[in-house]
């Protein structure tokens, strides 16, 4: 027999607040600095390389890309990037850490609603100072039971987190807008996976659904979650 669902996971970044249109806009700023070595396409290939090649070294979050953002530098001026424009690179980084956090439409609504029945757990990747910031400006901590800052989403950091809550992995729910990292890797460890997509997904987020899995779910809001809740 199913049990019932005890525990339910959030994801932070585009699934609570705007993450990524932040990067997007970063991202530009950074095609403008090297208009004149490469086009935007070939810098945003170097730059997604960059990340992909530095993830392991560097995480996820806004450090990680400021570094890849100046290898990518690097790599288009053939070493002859001005000190200027790594100072530029820099500040748009540190801009990109102070930047205003605006939750998504219906997450305080969602979360009041749910909060009561539930026991929810921030779990979410990043920079820890980034994450901590995010939250606390957020209003959202008072919802949270729990806030797991990890390094990557992996099914044994599910099975740890969820293994630790009522029920453990089979009774719990893990909520956000990557496939990749928040639905597959949860439903692997035993719990249920909802995808709440969002308009913008990084590429290296980018993962096909597990059509025919029992425990997927999709809607298309968050707020539709209260509602799929009661019919499962």
């Amino acid at each position: 027999m199913t049990q019932p669902i005890r525990t339910i996971g959030f994801d932070a970044d585009d699934t609570l607040w705007h993450n990524e249109s932040v990067f997007r806009l970063t991202q530009e700023q950074i095609f403008d600095m090297l208009a004149d070595h490469a086009d935007p396409d070939t810098i945003g290939e170097k730059l997604l390389a960059a990340e992909r090649r530095n993830l392991g070294l560097y995480g996820f979050g806004v450090k990680g890309f400021t570094l890849s953002m100046i290898e990518t530098a690097i790599e288009v001026t053939s070493g002859k990037v001005p000190a200027a424009t790594i100072k530029e690179i820099l500040e748009a980084g540190r801009a990109m850490l102070t930047h205003p956090v605006e939750t998504l439409p219906g997450v305080h609504d969602t979360l009041e609603a749910v909060a009561p029945d539930y026991s929810l757990i921030l779990i979410t990747k990043g920079d820890l100072f980034d994450q901590e910031r995010k939250l606390a400006q957020s209003g959202l901590g008072d919802y949270f039971d729990g806030v797991e800052i990890v390094s990557d989403k992996k099914p044994a950091v599910y099975e740890r987190i969820f293994g630790a809550s009522e029920g453990g992995p089979e009774a719990a729910m893990m909520v956000g807008n990557s496939l990749k990292s928040d639905v597959i890797p949860a439903i692997e460890a035993g719990s249920w996976g909802v995808h709440v997509p969002h308009s913008l997904t990084w590429a290296l987020e980018h993962a096909d659904p597990p059509e025919g899995a029992e425990r997927f779910r999709q809607i298309e809001t968050l707020d539709a979650l209260p509602d799929l809740l009661r019919g499962l």
